[in-house]
């Protein structure tokens, strides 16, 4: 099928040997965007720029140095604001910034940085101006179809490979609503800090201030809401405390990626209303898969054909002269439903609970570490549109359906 994305031209304007070998690496995986590298310092650069077709440039320089400054001045000015300008630079300047913000320039990094950082930075310019206002949160919602199959695993997983992603990536948090036993936090070595007694009887009182205290903040920049494990309290919260703290959650973060626990609360479906994606994690065991049908047609008997769940086999297992459970077999019982397996790897899933690091810290290339990202992220470099649902609509979407 013929590729229907414009590819958009990218000038990366550098004298540095090593960050446009970084940078031609990163782009060269992009379906959507040509990268045209003019490898002078900003202050020799005379027409080198003036066709860029409707794209971005990259300008790497030393904002501290008012001759680089004077040069990309002249470049703003005959660009005339038809082309975003995103400006690398070596080191943070109070007096720079404020230039470049008078200079409305798209955006500015400041090295080093991750070349990731940089080409979401370059989409987001070419995308113009109020993309962030307009694009409601992600909601990507983990179940677990038994006990033991891995769904935090898996939860966190998802939720690095978004926050690192060029198409996807963005501020991301992970809401972990195992409210009795939940180990999101604990998986990080982070310290949970949701005190949901604070707002359960008055959920209004959950702000911005007060969520960005509650919050968990991985070194990564990932986030994590989660409260301390209460093994002893069987606890089942108003939904209205679980709706304002995912509509806030998801007023503030561009992906939500969410830990559901194994039992059904008043609240379940409403988050399940409001998932752009559901995935229910299950295992190569037959009463495991017998349970997941079951669990299957009780989401579409409760949240109706609105909600459509993926089943992902965790621990999957292929060998040919097996007597057990074959692919075939997976493929028979859950049909269509079914999107994917991840590799058995125990090793390194245990290797990276026990150290608190996310699996990619430990081997970047690991089998459940692509495994994961070929579900999740199978367009990876290429910007799909994708259909929104905001946690906004979960109330209403509950009083349409009782009326």
């Amino acid at each position: 099928m013929a590729n229907t994305v414009k590819l958009k031209r990218v000038v990366l304007v550098s004298t540095d040997r090593l960050f446009l070998q970084d940078v031609r690496a990163a782009f060269a995986q992009s379906d959507m965007i040509q990268l045209v590298t003019v490898e002078k310092n900003v202050t020799e650069l005379r027409s080198e720029i003036q066709e860029v077709d409707g794209g971005a440039v990259i300008v790497d320089m030393d904002a501290a140095r008012l001759e680089e400054i004077e040069a990309l001045q002249r470049i703003t000015r005959r660009l005339e604001g038809r082309t975003p300008v995103v400006v690398v630079t070596q080191e943070f300047n109070a007096a720079a910034v404020r230039i470049l913000v008078q200079l409305q320039v798209a955006d500015f990094l400041v090295k080093p940085i991750t070349t990731a950082d940089l080409v979401r930075s370059c989409i987001r310019a070419l995308q113009g101006p109020g993309r962030e206002q307009n694009t409601e949160s992600q909601i990507y919602t983990f179940m677990p179809a038994a006990g033991g199959v891995g769904t935090t695993t898996l939860t966190l997983q998802t939720a690095f490979q978004l926050h690192h992603s060029v198409t996807r990536g963005a501020s991301t948090c992970v809401v972990d609503l195992n409210f009795q036993q939940g180990a999101c936090a604990e998986y990080l070595d982070l310290e949970p800090r949701f005190d949901i007694a604070e707002i359960e009887n008055q959920p209004e009182r959950l702000d911005r201030q007060l969520l960005d205290v509650m919050l968990s903040k991985h070194s990564s920049g990932l986030c994590v809401l989660a409260a301390p494990a209460r093994p002893s309290e069987m606890r089942s919260f108003n939904t209205d405390v679980v709706v304002r703290m995912l509509d806030l959650v998801s007023a503030y973060f561009d992906n939500v990626v969410i830990d559901m626990p194994r039992t059904w609360f008043p609240w379940t479906e409403t988050v399940l209303l409001g998932s752009n994606k559901l995935y229910i994690v299950a295992e190569m065991t037959v009463p495991c898969l017998r349970h997941t049908q079951r669990l299957i047609q009780a989401i579409y008997e409760t949240a109706g054909k609105e909600v459509k769940p993926n089943v992902i086999v965790n621990r999957f297992e292929q060998k040919m002269f097996d007597n057990g459970i074959k692919q075939a077999d997976v493929q028979e019982i859950l049909g269509e439903h079914f999107v994917g397996g991840i590799a058995n790897n125990y090793r390194l899933v245990r290797d990276a609970v026990d150290r608190g690091v996310p699996l990619h810290e430990i081997d970047p290339n690991a089998n459940v570490v692509n495994d994961l990202k070929k579900i999740v992220l199978p367009e990876e470099f290429v910007a799909v549109p994708q259909k929104s649902r905001s946690l906004f609509g979960f109330g209403r979407g509950l009083l349409r359906k009782a009326g």
